[in-house]
């Protein structure tokens, strides 16, 4: 059985753990929507269509519980008013805070683009039981086991350096290029939005740009 200290061991290396206290850009509120538009080297995995008005990008950590209590309160309707209606575009991108969280989103690329949503929502979801346990990486694989993934599968995806690098490589831009320093950070059309936000701030800024 691996305990949650071996396995910060074996996930963590400088470019997971770097603190976030580094020397970081000069807090800017907005961002140039086009800097913002280029993906990271796996690409985005976007809902909602293309020409939307509105593209939301959120910077998230699966193992931050504000990330997690904004997708259980707030994610259901911002899908149901916008993304389902095709006012909204809608980007997650991986900003993992700790090993976990990377580890978490190297599966949730594992399986194609089609599995990222409903992994990531999993993780979420049950960030509790996997997250914040004595054997973190046991409980990951248990729960990686509903999404169809064998133990060969778990951990040759754990150990793919190539996706490591990636997943970090949209953080380490996230930080470097947009300032971002915690979890969750959205971007709304470029505007600058930290924090979980309800459905309500999410409302006062979204319509004035759809013109309701």
């Amino acid at each position: 059985m691996i305990t949650r200290r071996q396995t910060l061991q074996l996930l963590g290396t400088a470019a997971v753990t770097a603190t976030l206290a580094m020397s970081l850009p000069a807090f800017a509120q907005n961002v140039a929507v086009q800097d913002l538009a280029v993906a990271g080297p796996l690409g985005d995995v976007a809902l909602g269509p293309e020409n939307a008005k509105v593209t939301i990008i959120e910077y998230a950590s699966l193992t931050c519980s504000h990330c997690a209590n904004f997708h259980a309160t707030t994610w259901p309707e911002l899908k149901k008013r916008y993304i389902d209606t095709g006012k909204v575009r809608f980007v997650l991108r991986e900003f993992p805070l700790d090993p976990l969280a990377t580890a978490g989103f190297m599966l949730a690329r594992c399986d194609g683009n089609d599995k990222y949503y409903p992994i990531t929502d999993m993780l979420f979801e049950q960030q509790k039981n996997w997250a914040f346990v004595d054997k973190p990486l046991d409980a990951l694989r248990q729960l990686m086991k509903q999404a169809g993934f064998s133990q060969e599968k778990f951990d040759a995806c754990l150990q793919n350096q190539k996706l490591y690098d990636a997943v970090n490589s949209v953080k380490n831009r996230g930080m470097e290029q947009f300032s971002v320093d915690s979890t969750p950070t959205f971007f709304i059309n470029g505007q600058r939005r930290p924090g979980s936000l309800s459905i309500d701030e999410i409302d006062k800024v979204i319509k004035p740009l759809l013109g309701e």
